[in-house]
């Protein structure tokens, strides 16, 4: 399959930049992504990923790295970093940006650390992919922290994005859970192929969380739905 995300990182990371990505959900049409925006710098983040990188110690694996933006921001500040991304041109990107430990590897195929924190941004949810295997995933998150250790992950609730009836319910598809998408990447006239995306709302998360043995706290709520949890592990 190509690296439609990790070409788009690279030719913006060697300057050559000439248009940017474009994404489309099963419930949303072509949407813009800029690319300068994938290699924003702490300044330029929202509050959400601030929080995170501000409450991040200890050893941390960011998960889903991308072109490395929080690693980059969190090594500088001296916490040891391991960067994961299943897209081999943004381990590259990383890696040119000066991340000393980047791996081109899936997060349930990574089995390092133990680590102090776990950092899943950018609707870091998402990579659950479906509600079914959310439980699968917090287990593996749990196998890789240290007593007491935190994950540290945002997620958004996509209830705004359906219609409400006369009594201030939405109406949901019946056939799944609301959050989950099948979702498209493009750039430069290829597209990936959809790939499941998981959109999990506090209160769900809260329960699968708990569930699986996790204390449980939000940190902030943004405007659209979207917040920041902080979920612990006392083994």
């Amino acid at each position: 399959m190509d690296d439609i995300f990790g070409q788009a990182l690279l030719d913006y990371h060697k300057g050559n930049y000439t248009e940017d990505l474009w994404t489309e959900t099963s419930i949303s049409e072509k949407d813009e992504m800029p690319l300068p925006y994938l290699f924003r710098s702490y300044k330029e983040m929202p509050e959400i990923e601030r929080t995170a990188l501000d409450e991040s110690r200890g050893d941390v694996l960011d998960v889903g790295c991308g072109a490395g933006n929080h690693a980059l921001y969190l090594q500088q500040k001296g916490l040891n970093v391991t960067a994961i991304d299943e897209s081999p041109g943004a381990i590259k990107v990383t890696e040119e940006r000066g991340i000393s430990n980047a791996q081109n590897i899936g997060l349930l195929e990574f089995s390092g650390g133990p680590f102090d924190t776990l950092l899943l941004l950018m609707n870091g949810t998402g990579i659950f992919a479906k509600l079914d295997f959310v439980p699968q995933y917090l287990e593996h998150l749990k196998s890789l922290l240290k007593p007491g250790g935190q994950v540290l992950v945002d997620g958004s609730d996509l209830q705004y994005m359906y219609d409400r009836t006369e009594e201030g319910a939405i109406w949901v598809p019946a056939d799944r859970y609301y959050g989950e998408l099948d979702f498209v990447i493009g750039y430069k006239g290829k597209s990936t192929p959809p790939f499941p995306w998981l959109y999990l709302d506090e209160r769900l998360l809260e329960a699968y969380a708990m569930e699986a043995g996790f204390e449980f706290e939000i940190m902030v709520r943004g405007e659209n739905f979207d917040y920041l949890a902080r979920l612990i592990y006392n083994k």
